[in-house]
This record gives C-alpha cells, structure tokens and sequence, in this order.
C-alpha cells in the first residue's frame, strides 16, 4: 500500500488482478475504488506530481467509483 507525498492525495492501492485503483484522500481519510483501470495509469499515478491533478485530469473522469 504506497503511502504518497501528496497534499491531497494520502495512500494509492492497485490490484491488477481486478483493475481496482484504491484512492485515499488526506481531507476525511475518504477512499474511492475505481474499477478497470489499466496498469499503466496507476504506475504514471504513482509517477506523477502533482498527484491529485493527475487524479482530477485521468483518472476521475474516465473511470467509475465507489
């Protein structure tokens, strides 16, 4: 579970057997799934700075959450 320097963004899971993007965010301690996400976009999350623009721009809108 990669804990991650971000001011919005605490902790970032993925489970490739599933496509299932764990998101959690450091106002509320609030988690979203997200479902059928590619490996490749979690690795360029993880990858990116800022995180949460990343997350706002790529991940967000193009894949549902629970």
């Amino acid at each position: 579970m990669p804990y991650v320097s971000s001011s919005a963004i605490s902790r970032i899971e993925y489970d490739a057997a599933t496509r299932r993007l764990d998101v959690w965010f450091t106002s509320g301690g609030d988690a979203y799934s997200h479902y059928r996400v590619p490996e490749a976009v979690y690795r360029a999350f993880l990858a990116a700075a800022p995180k949460g623009s990343y997350y706002a721009d790529h991940v967000k809108p193009h894949y549902g959450a629970r």
